[in-house]
Parts: C-alpha cells; sequence; structure tokens
C-alpha cells in the first residue's frame, strides 16, 4: 500500500450568513473529493493544542503525527531549511512578511501578494542597507521571507499579520517577554521602522502604486526560533520514503526535516492561479518512486484571509476538479493499490480573516476498506464518520495502519 494526503489549506470554514448558512465546503462543486468521502471513512481532527496559536505549520506538522508543542520552534527556522539556510547555534530565525501599512494601519499581510521578482528585489535591497554580521535578510517566496539575528533571544512577543488586518501597527510591535530579550525586541522594532523609511520611495512602491497594487512599504518578522530537534518520518512511523509538494516554502521545511524528498514544480503560486495540473502529476510521479506524499494546496486559505468567499469556493472546485480528480483515476493505473486522505490543516473562516483551531473534517480512502455512512464531504456530515474525533498521532497513524 502506498499514502497520499491531499491537504487544502484552510478550506474549512463556518456557516455564511449570506449564503443560506452554508460553508464553502458545503456551497462548492466537488463531485471527486465527496467520491473519497461516499467511499472511504472519516472523521474530524484536532491539530492545534489550546496552548498554541493555531498556524500553519503548527496544523500541518500535527497532520503528520508531531508532537508539537514539543518540537516546533517557529516557522522561520522551518523557511531556513526549505531555501537551504543551516543554522547555527544561537542563530534566531524569523518569518519576514512584506506588509503594507497605510495611515499607521497594517493594511494587507501579503503586500498584496506581490510577486517574486518585485519582492526579492526589495529583500536584497534591505539586507544591503540593514543587513551586517548580526542581521541578514534571505529571500523566499512572493511575501513570505527569512531573517536570521545572530544571538537573538527568542522569548519575544511577536503578532503574525494575517491575524491583524486593520490594527495600528505600533500597537503590535514587537515586545519582550523577558528582560533578557530586550536587546532582541528593541532591534526587530528598529528594523521595522528602518525599512519604512527605505521602502517608502523605492522605485518598485512607486510603480506598484501607480499600477492600483499594494506597496511593500514594510518589513514584519515574526515566529522566532532556533534550529528544531525533529525526527524523521522513518523513524517517528517507519516510511521508507517519502515527498512534499508545496508551493510554501515553511510545508517544504517542515519536509526537510521530516526527512522527505521536497518536488518543486514550476508555476506554482501559493494561490489560485497556481500550476494545479502540474502539482497533480507531480505527486504520481512521486508515488512511483515513494510510499507515502503530501500534497499541499495553499489556495483557499489565501482566499480566507481575503475574506473572498466567491474565491474560496472556486479554490475548493479548482482543487477538486484538477487535482483530486486526476489523483483519483492514475492511482488506479499505479501497481500498488494507493490510500487517499482528504482534509485541511485549519479552518480559515472568510468572516475572520484568520485562523481557528476548530477540528477539521477528514475522510480517508482505502482500496478493499469498507466504507462508513458518510457521503458527503464538509464540516458537519464527517461529525458520524467512523473515527469520530482523533488528536495528536491517531491520524497519521490510523491512515498509515499502524
Amino acid at each position: 500500500m502506498k499514502y497520499i494526503i491531499i491537504l487544502g489549506d484552510g478550506m474549512a470554514d463556518e456557516p455564511l450568513a449570506n449564503y443560506g448558512g452554508k460553508t464553502p465546503l458545503q456551497i462548492a462543486n466537488k463531485p471527486h473529493i465527496d467520491w473519497i468521502t461516499k467511499n472511504g471513512k472519516s472523521g474530524l481532527l484536532e491539530t492545534v493544542p489550546e496552548t498554541m496559536h493555531p498556524g500553519s505549520e503548527i496544523a500541518n506538522m500535527a497532520v503528520l503525527g508531531y508532537n508539537v508543542e514539543k518540537v516546533y520552534e517557529g516557522r522561520g527556522v522551518l523557511e531556513a531549511a526549505s531555501i537551504g539556510i543551516d543554522l547555527q547555534p544561537g542563530d534566531m530565525a524569523l518569518r519576514c512578511n512584506l506588509v503594507t501599512i497605510e495611515n499607521d494601519i497594517l493594511k494587507n499581510h501579503s503586500a498584496g501578494h506581490i510577486r517574486n521578482n518585485q519582492s526579492i528585489e526589495i529583500i536584497e535591497f534591505l539586507n544591503k542597507e540593514l543587513g551586517n554580521e548580526q542581521i541578514t535578510f534571505y529571500p523566499g517566496v512572493s511575501y513570505r521571507h527569512l531573517l536570521v539575528i545572530k544571538n537573538g533571544v527568542k522569548d519575544i512577543q511577536c503578532t503574525p499579520p494575517h491575524d491583524v488586518p486593520g490594527t495600528p501597527f505600533r500597537d503590535i510591535l514587537v515586545k519582550s517577554k523577558t528582560e533578557a530579550a530586550n536587546d532582541t525586541s528593541k532591534l526587530l522594532n528598529q528594523l521595522i521602522l528602518n525599512s519604512q523609511k527605505l521602502l517608502k520611495n523605492h522605485p518598485i512602491n512607486i510603480q506598484r502604486i501607480k499600477d492600483g497594487l499594494e506597496p511593500a512599504n514594510s518589513i514584519w518578522p515574526w515566529s522566532p526560533g532556533y534550529k528544531p530537534a525533529m525526527s524523521t518520518l522513518k523513524e517517528m512511523v517507519g516510511i521508507e520514503n517519502s515527498a512534499v509538494i508545496s508551493a510554501v516554502d515553511l510545508i517544504q521545511g517542515i519536509g526537510v526535516y521530516a526527512g522527505m524528498e521536497v518536488i518543486k514544480v514550476d508555476g506554482v503560486t501559493g494561490l489560485s492561479d497556481t500550476n494545479y495540473e502540474g502539482k497533480a502529476e507531480a505527486a504520481i510521479n512521486a508515488l512511483k518512486e515513494n510510499d507515502f506524499v503530501y500534497l499541499h494546496i495553499e489556495a483557499s486559505d489565501e482566499a480566507g484571509h481575503e475574506g473572498d468567499v466567491e474565491l474560496k469556493i472556486k479554490t475548493i472546485e479548482y482543487l477538486d476538479q484538477r487535482i483530486v480528480k486526476y489523483i483519483l483515476a492514475e492511482t488506479k493505473k499505479l501497481d500498488d493499490e494507493v490510500a487517499i486522505a482528504i482534509l485541511p490543516d485549519h479552518p480559515t473562516p472568510c468572516a475572520l480573516k484568520t485562523h481557528t483551531r476548530k477540528p477539521v473534517p477528514f475522510s480517508i480512502f482505502k482500496p478493499g476498506n469498507k466504507p462508513d455512512k458518510v457521503d458527503v464531504y464538509d464540516e458537519f456530515t464527517v461529525e458520524n464518520g467512523f473515527y469520530g474525533t482523533l488528536k495528536g498521532d491517531e491520524f497519521i497513524r490510523a491512515f498509515l495502519d499502524i
């Protein structure tokens, strides 16, 4: 048996008053996802401990079976791994967003989903102007970049920018949790302010404003941590060969620490215009060489952060028609039988524009297994599924039959 998890990041939601009290999953036309549910077994999965913030990195690690309360060290370290940065003892890595500040308000967490060529030029400019022996900026993808502070102290409170659109940015600057972290918090806040001065009249931002786009006029560092001590999937659950496919650096970084092959696909964006067909084809090819594939699709999460219900519905339908349909057809042609799981990592309700920690719906199809009585995939039908509500490593162990 081989295994593939298809993860639609953030596609779970809450009932929407303007849509007859239905969620995007209930509204979307998704016959192939529903086929997995009808022919498989379903349940709910708790992916975020009460003690932790409902971030995608935490939730995706939990889906894979990691005890996140023990091994989690922040987004920055995962993204460092994904771009090949070997953190040294004392190196503190942080996610470094490019954001839009307007009238001292944090307006947009992604600088209007700035494209790679523009964002890379901006990050390289900031590294030249603000970097030194202690401070280094590394370019990532779109608005998601990396900041490494040598001998930084991680006992600081940072605010994820996608959680607080519309908030005065000075109210959510970095704060120290301990006296030892005072210098680190002061340094980071000064970098934020200095970046705003430097980027205000940067040629890229002048042009973006002329084009009616959000300017990337500030950095926003958050999620600090040091290099984590994570077991590989082979060590943890006995999977010999595995691969991960994602447009998102932090998911690729999880894959690096998990000992997975990181497969990169041309044309992936993390948005609704991503190369769905390329990712689906790459997943089938990966299954020919690996026992386990983790296929991550970000688009629904970004639609949720934008509060765009129609776009979120469309991303779910794209997932169904352009990925799940192909995988269902092609796995039947493989020499090995393939178990398929479909789920999000966390909800990203359009009404809230941020993540929540509610349990997420999942369905697992295994050839030859008797299905339960759930035949439509959404946040509520699965409550009556065979698995009930799982937590910890119960999902991955149920999926892998270990």
